[in-house]
Formats: structure tokens, sequence, C-alpha cells
């Protein structure tokens, strides 16, 4: 019972205004790191965002990227370039095609952690026992038993973990929390609508075919099931299967959910239910639903996430965000912006995403990047290093970030099963049902194992 203790504790709103969740966008930028510690640090999974990820921490920090690891060749290359342009020494990083050789070298003092879905709990794990400090893109987990063993090793080894639920740095949600909802202007909050209508599912179906020249596609494919080689694999729409991710919901819902969760202060769910399917696009590959709601009950809140992949979003200026209902007003929220509206007449409130191009003219013309994003990362990169350099809890814990991830999946399960879950925070068990517990763990493909909480 003690071990399942890590996985249920929640912070009070005091607690966590001190650890950096509630500090203002200017006392963020002002994070009392050590600006002159020159940090080694590596990347795992050199695709689309972990790039990213990497590009902003040269941008706030004086880190040096020691090495890089992808099992893509050409991937693995043109990031070494990359980098190589970027930092300040202008050093090209050593490669590697296996982590386990890359984190067997002890020259790193953190790493980020960015392959698909199915790779995080493993690469984590080895990581910390590494003696690393960590950010692991989100969602942690493929499913809940290697969020479990994340939480476990993270403790054991004593490692600051920061997970890439980077909402919770975005300066204008940041506002929206605490001037907004902490400042009690929506007054009771009882419903919550979190909502994805991006057009992000592939619908294509071109054939199966050999995997190319530069993708080790065993490696690649590691503890998943192996499927035959298709180019919507690899590279980013590796997301249209569910052997690889949680579709939709693992990759959208997580952000909202999460940021929802941190707005209210809110833990664990106690019952979930999920409906959809593939309703309108049949013909693609993709085996991720288009259409999909699902409800979270938190006692007298419900969240109610809906996503469609195709048709028009409810609101144009909203595709992607969530609503607060409150007896007192409104709020939605989103990465691009927030809106207040007040029931009963008042002053509305419009903020806009922050852009740093004064600061940062790369942002400008980075290939790929995300521009509204990259703010958040920075300061989501500023509190890690905060957080390591105090070995405290940086803002999104690995604990917050199991939460939200296994709650998803929670979703997705309930889906499969055609019911609702009970969920039971402490004994980290769905009440009542072996079979929905059996889906906590995904069966692994050998000779990969599996981790658990206890053998971490």
């Amino acid at each position: 019972m003690q071990r399942l203790s890590l996985y249920t504790k929640t912070m009070n709103r005091r607690q966590f205004l001190w650890t950096g969740a509630g500090l203002s966008v200017a006392t963020a930028a002002a994070y009392p790191y050590l600006d002159d510690k020159r940090r080694r640090v590596g990347l795992i999974g050199c695709g689309w965002y972990g790039k990213i990820d990497l590009l902003r921490l040269i941008q706030i920090a004086p880190v040096e990227v020691v090495s890089l690891c992808d099992v893509d060749s050409v991937m693995l290359a043109d990031a070494a370039a990359i980098v190589a342009s970027r930092q300040a020494s202008k050093k090209t990083p050593r490669t590697y095609s296996d982590f386990r050789q890359m984190l067997a070298a002890k020259d790193l003092d953190l790493v980020l952690i960015a392959p698909p879905d199915h790779w995080h709990a493993l690469i984590m794990i080895e990581a910390v026992k590494a003696g690393l400090d960590v950010w692991v893109q989100k969602p942690i987990s493929a499913d809940v038993t290697e969020g479990m063993a994340m939480v476990s090793a993270a403790h054991k080894y004593g490692r600051v973990v920061q997970v890439g639920l980077q909402r919770r740095s975005t300066p204008h949600l940041v506002e929206a929390r605490d001037r907004i909802i902490g400042e009690g202007k929506l007054g009771k909050v009882a419903l919550v609508e979190i909502y994805c209508y991006y057009h992000m599912r592939a619908t294509e179906d071109p054939p199966d075919t050999t995997p190319p020249p530069n993708l080790d596609y065993e490696m690649w494919t590691g503890p998943a099931p192996m499927r035959p080689y298709n180019k919507l694999v690899h590279p980013r729409t590796w997301r249209a299967f569910m052997e690889y991710g949680n579709g939709i919901v693992g990759d959208m819902c997580v952000h909202m959910l999460d940021m929802t969760r941190w707005m209210l202060d809110l833990g664990w769910p106690t019952r979930i239910a999920s409906t959809g399917g593939i309703f309108v696009d049949k013909a693609s590959k993709a085996n991720i639903t288009d259409t999909q709601t699902a409800t979270f009950g938190f006692n007298d809140l419900r969240v109610v996430w809906q996503h469609r992949s195709w048709g028009e979003a409810a609101d144009p200026k909203y595709p992607w965000g969530a609503t607060f209902y409150g007896d007192k007003g409104t709020l939605k929220a989103s990465v691009y912006s927030y809106d207040f509206i007040p029931l009963g007449g008042g002053q509305p409130v419009h903020r806009d995403v922050t852009y740093e191009y004064e600061q940062y003219p790369e942002d400008r013309t980075e290939k790929d990047l995300e521009r509204h994003v990259a703010p958040a990362i920075r300061y989501h990169m500023k509190n890690f290093l905060h957080a390591i350099d105090m070995r405290s809890k940086p803002v999104s814990t690995i604990e917050e970030g199991y939460i939200s991830t296994a709650s998803c999946i929670l979703a997705n399960n309930a889906l499969k099963l055609g019911r609702t879950l009970t969920w039971d925070a402490d004994k980290q068990q769905v009440v009542n049902d072996d079979e929905a517990n059996r889906l906590l763990a995904r069966p692994y493909r050998q000779p990969w194992i599996h981790p658990d909480a206890q053998s971490v």
C-alpha cells in the first residue's frame, strides 16, 4: 500500500503554487537555475517533436548536446547537422542507433525522450536507472501498467522527470488559471468540455512495402506488435495505428484533460466512459477512431471529451481546447488564446498566445516548428532545469503525467469493452472488472519484457 500512495498523492493548492505551477509569467522567466552550468544533454527520438524540444532547450540554457539516438539513419544525421548549427560549441553530437549504447556511455546529465509512444516506458526507465534526469514526451506510456512502473522508477532512483504536457507552462493559460479560475470568476464549475476537431487522422490506404534501408524497422517496432511496414508508420503518422499509441484520445485529449486537471486541481477521475468508432472514413488504413466521446467523472464535475477528424469545429476559433462552464461565467481556453465571458454582463477578457520572435528570431524560420507552442516549451524547460537544480518537483511531474495518460487509456479501454469503468485510485485497479484489469498491460513482443512497478 505504501507504493500505491505514490500514485494517489495530489498537492494542495498552496503546495502547487510553490512548486512552480502557479508562478507568474514574469517569475517563470527568471527561474534561478545556474545559467553558467553547462549541462550535457542527449536526445532519444530525433523526429519532429524531439528536435522541437531540444532546440528550445538550446535557446534557453548553455547546454552541450553530446549525443543523439534514432533508428532512422537519415533522420539521425539531419538532427545532428541541425544541432551542430544551433549549439554554441558548433560540435556535432555523437550518434547512436540503440538507446542502450547511448545510455551506457555515462556522459550525460539529462536526456530528452521523444520516440513513438510505445517506446516511452522502456527508455525512460533505463534512463533513470542510468542516473539521468529526464524529459519525456506525452503520453508517458502506451498502457497503464507501464505508467505505474515509470512512477516507481523515478522515485526509486531519485530522478527529476518532466512530462511534455506544456499547457502547464503556457503563459496565457497560466494567467487564465490564476486570474480567472483562481480568483473565482467562474464560480462553481460543474462541466468542462474538451475537444479536438482537427482533420488529423490519416486518410490514405497505401500498400505495404519493405522498410527503407535507412530504417531499422525491427528496432523501431520494439515491444509493439509487428505490422507489415507501411509508409504511414514512419515518420510521424504512426499515430494512425493503435499498436503504437492510443489514437487521438492518447495524443490530443491527454493535453486538454491534463490542462483541466491542473487548472481545477483535480486528481483521478472515478468513473470513465467512452463511445465512438470509425464512422466516416472507412477507407483509410488507419485503425484509430475518427469519432469519439469520453466522459471523466470527478465527484460533482464532469469532463467530456469529443473528437471528430471530419466536419467543422463547433467554434472555429477553438478547434482544439476546453470550455469551462461555471455558474458565474464561461472560460474558453486553447493553445492560441483564452476568452472569459461573465454571466449577466461585466467585462469579458481575451488574451492571445505570447510569441517571442524578438528574443528568439529563429522561431520565425525553423522548419516544422509549432510557433505558438515554442514559448510554452521554453518555460517548461526552464521549470525543468530549476527543478533539477533544486531537486524539487517540476510543474508536470511523472505522477501527474501518469494520471492524465492513464485516464485517457482507460477511456479507450471503456470504449473497447462497451461499458463504464470505475477506477480505484488507491488500488490502481478497475473495480470488480477482471477483464478491464487485464487490459491495463498490453502484451509485449519478445524479447522485450513488460515493466511493472515491483520489478523496476
